[in-house]
């Protein structure tokens, strides 16, 4: 079997034994803090064993991507040196939501794996072990007479502890005994060699296929373990490991899951992909192809940190192995159409975003290029000084720390520093760059800290098993006899709130919108029956469980369990969030008509006042773009078309153009789709997006959308700031208003502003260049006064002055001409101006051996509290400390006398 069937089998396996196929989620876990990536198939899951989410099935099936390349969880320097470390692996996977145990869960294990009809796997190459019992927690018995009854003999069940065998889901929470499925590679798998080792051994040979985990138990706080009401099951089969094992391979890396990936990148750089040299080097690239690719195509953009940080590293790592192998540059980008070519078929969204991911690529790869052309020089000046000081017979060392700033920075491999040392005869720190880097491990792991995911308020989520809020808010901003449901307070669960007490409220319907997909809550009020009195202020509300609405509210009349109130929304602020919640949808689809369709959003903000847009994009957003973007969007909202909403099933809504956005979770069924439709577009609509906010009736509604900012928010992700409807009205106003009275102060017309403007410009740049000419003569007339305060240190004429007025160009060209006039000397002068300070240093050619003009005015510029460098001859630098400069200057004679 391929490794494409191995995992379409599996699937359909669990399908035909009533589990809902359930598509991967992103690599980006939606709304989860405590995770980097996603790196286990129940992540995607993990509110629904929380208790915080109900789904419409109690059984599924799942192959989720993944990634374990950062945090805790971090591969990435094993891989290619071992048979199974990956950055990006496939986790098969089937989940019971309180539905099945461990008696079906085994036995569809089994089944699956040793059955002729499906993986057909010898039973004699397998071996299972169960929670032996630890820590006060009873051995898990019911799971070894499980695998008994499946006909696996006593000697092939084999029992660890809590470190093996006990799966915690966090330090609360969810968590319960695991069952694993081994298989016996045999010895020539062993890394050690070993020829008759057995099952227990950790030489390789025994590999884990398939992991059973059984939440069983509620960790509190205490630490105490409570049954959970409805035990629920968590499997994961890495697709690698058990394609390895199908196609009777010890390593991952000979599967079809990475072989092709490795003879395309062996292919362009002529590079035999069967020479053992070579091989870690092309393992390292097929892999971290598959996960940058990924990684791009789910939003991430490489930058400096966290998500972007680990991305950026995996492309330079592959990057250097690259170098190794000589590969033209650039090469990466090519094999993400390798990769698109090998998995599109079980991720169809590879299709569209491999263009996208291909261009990022590029653009890392010629950033890389140029970063390690800076790393080669650097490591020709850190060479400098121990070379000199070998030619005078010392014994020279290269810092560990030194290459290790060169290896991460600058992304020079350590075998290219090594070689470049060996062959100049210097000596390399290598303990030091060892601790460093150990160091640096270190740090990247407590560099995502995350946060903690909580299980649901058991008040919460008993309710929500039977009931859910009934959405009211799509309709109107007023609703009468909605029913009080519960009450909760800090205290838990209460059957009413005082006047003047804060809680929440939950009611079976509501037409206060609950924050969430970007756009606030509403605020509004309760009201009786008559809304002649209010009852309570409505704050907020929030989904603390999926499908449960709470209300955040200061009661002002008693509110009681059962209580009939009318809900009102604030219908004013409603009003700007629907303006500007189409207007985000408008836009968005302007940004990819005029920009292209690599367009995504990276998140959103819809508020009343505003609207914020987050997108993929690697440059700034021209003006003139800019411009375009604000007409299109305005000719639509002229066009004054019908908003249409339809709910329909995920897969139909995607296949009809609808989009999804990033870090959004969508139910299988029932997701609204918003569209703004426009004939003269082939598709027939303008804009259409799955979306679970309000909208306006009609496109008109908006009135008009201005943009009022564009600039980054990330590396690769650009940030709009819009505002429609009266605020923007009242920016234009604002605009006009201000453009008139610019007029009047320059005496002209409205439509002559700018050339007025450009000419008071071009008047005032000619009197700047005449103050500065003034400036440059006058200091040059002092020429020969500041000559008469030079010193003879050492035989040497040293001059170091302040000259106030000046700015930088004109001290540049004075040090210039106290240098000719000299013919010999070294000359330091300073200034202040605007709140910094100026610092150049010159050297005549004949004296830079003995005195060095840029670590000169390094050590000046420590002074002032600043920084610089430059050539032997000539140096600048600057500083923010005004009141130091003339201690400074004064102390540059003795930093002179004593380079001398």
């Amino acid at each position: 079997m391929t490794g494409n069937e191995i995992r379409e089998t599996f699937l359909r396996y669990f399908e035909e034994n009533g589990h809902r196929r359930v598509r991967s989620s992103s690599l980006v876990p939606a709304n989860d803090p405590t995770l980097l990536f996603t790196n286990a198939g129940m992540n995607q899951f993990k509110d629904v064993f929380l208790g915080l989410e109900q789904r419409e099935y109690r059984r599924a099936t799942t192959c989720q991507k993944c990634v374990r390349a950062g945090g805790k969880h971090n591969d990435l320097e094993n891989v290619g040196f071992t048979n199974r470390h990956h950055t990006f692996f496939e986790m098969l996977g089937n989940f019971s939501f309180g539905d099945y145990f461990k008696k079906e869960a085994v036995a569809f294990a089994w089944e699956l794996v040793t059955s002729s009809k499906w993986f057909a796997i010898s039973k004699d190459k397998l071996y299972v072990t169960i929670f032996k019992g630890e820590q006060g927690i009873a051995r898990d018995a019911e799971a070894y007479d499980q695998w008994l009854s499946q006909g696996v003999s006593k000697d092939r069940i084999h029992e660890f502890g809590t470190k093996d065998n006990f799966w915690m889901m966090g330090d609360t929470g969810p968590c319960g005994p695991c069952s694993e499925i081994f298989y016996d590679m045999g010895p020539a798998a062993s890394d050690e060699g070993h020829a008759d080792c057995q099952f227990g051994c950790e030489c390789g040979r025994y590999v884990e296929i398939w992991n059973l985990v059984f939440m069983q138990f509620n960790r509190d706080a205490s630490g105490a373990l409570n049954p959970l009401p409805k035990p629920s099951v968590d499997t994961g089969a890495g697709l690698e490991r058990v394609t390895a094992v199908l196609q009777d391979k010890i390593s991952n890396f000979d599967t079809d899951l990475f072989v092709p990936l490795m003879k395309a990148a062996a292919k362009l750089g002529h590079v035999d992909v069967h020479d053992p040299k070579s091989l870690p080097s092309l393992r390292i690239i097929a892999d971290h192809a598959r996960a940058a690719t990924f990684l791009i195509s789910d939003g991430v953009v490489p930058s400096n940190e966290g998500r972007g940080y680990v991305l950026r590293k995996i492309i330079r790592r592959a990057l250097r192995h690259g170098k190794l192998l000589d590969l033209p540059v650039p090469f990466f980008a090519d094999l993400a159409y390798s990769v698109r070519d090998l998995m599109a078929g079980a991720y169809p969204e590879l299709n569209d975003s491999v263009d996208r991911v291909a261009r990022v690529l590029r653009a890392e790869e010629d950033r890389f290029a140029h970063t390690l052309n800076i790393g080669l020089k650097k490591l020709d000046e850190d060479i400098a000084p121990l070379l000199a000081e070998k030619s005078k017979g010392g014994t020279v060392s290269f810092p560990g720390a030194k290459a290790f700033r060169l290896y991460d920075t600058y992304g020079l491999p350590l075998d290219f520093i090594t070689d470049i040392l060996h062959d100049q005869g210097i000596a390399f720190g290598e303990e030091e760059f060892n601790a460093a880097m150990a160091e640096q491990r270190t740090r990247a792991r407590a560099s995502w800290k995350g946060g903690s995911k909580e299980s649901a308020s058991p008040a919460y989520a008993k309710l929500a098993e039977t009931f859910k809020t009934e959405p009211d808010f799509y309709f109107g901003t007023t609703t009468r006899d909605c029913r009080i449901e519960a009450i909760v307070t800090k205290d838990g669960l209460v059957k009413e709130l005082p006047a003047g007490a804060e809680g929440e409220v939950v009611l079976d319907r509501t037409t206060i919108y609950a924050e969430s997909g970007g756009q606030v809550a509403d605020t509004g009020s309760f009201f009786d029956k008559d809304q002649s009195l209010e009852l309570a202020s409505v704050k907020g509300a929030f989904y603390p469980v999926a499908g449960l609405i709470a209300h955040r509210v200061v009661a002002k009349e008693t509110l009681r369990v059962g209580d009939r109130v009318s809900t009102v929304a604030d219908p004013l602020r409603r009003i700007r969030d629907m303006r500007n919640h189409t207007g985000t949808h408008l836009m968005h689809a302007a940004l990819r008509n005029i920009l292209g369709t690599h367009v995504k959003q990276a998140g959103s903000l819809v508020a009343p006042d505003h609207l914020r847009f987050d997108f993929s994009h690697y440059a700034a957003v021209d003006p003139s773009e800019i411009a375009e973007i604000e007409q299109q969007v305005n000719e639509e909202i002229v066009r004054n078309a019908e908003i249409q909403t339809d709910l329909m099933n995920i897969d139909a809504a995607l296949a009809s153009g609808a989009l999804a956005f990033f870090g959004d979770k969508y139910p299988e069924h029932n997701v609204r789709v918003v569209t703004i439709p426009d004939a003269e577009y082939a598709r027939g609509f303008y804009s259409k997006e799955l979306c679970g906010g309000t909208h306006v009736t009609r496109s008109g509604e908006i009135g008009v959308f201005k943009i009022v900012a564009e600039q980054s928010s990330a590396a690769g992700v650009r940030r709009i700031d819009a505002i429609t409807g009266d605020a923007a009205l009242a920016e234009y106003q604002k605009s006009l208003a201000t453009l008139r009275k610019i007029a009047s102060l320059l005496n002209a017309g409205e439509d002559e502003v700018l050339a007025a403007v450009e000419r008071q410009a071009q008047a005032v740049r000619q009197l700047e260049k005449q103050l500065a000419d003034a400036k440059r003569k006058s200091a040059v007339s002092g020429v020969d006064s500041l000559l008469e305060s030079a010193r003879q240190i050492k035989g040497v004429t040293v001059l170091a002055s302040t000259v106030p007025g000046v700015d930088r160009e004109a001290l540049r060209q004075l040090v210039d001409t106290l240098r000719q006039k000299m013919g010999s000397g070294v000359v330091i002068l300073g200034t202040a101006e605007d709140g910094k300070v100026a610092l150049i240093t010159g050297v005549t050619k004949d004296l830079t051996s003995r005195v060095h003009a840029g670590r000169l005015v390094q050590e000046l510029a420590r002074q002032v509290g600043g920084s610089g460098g430059g050539r032997p001859d000539l140096a600048e630098a600057g500083g923010k400390d005004t009141s130091a400069l003339e201690t400074t200057i004064s102390s540059a004679y003795t930093l002179v006398e004593r380079m001398l």
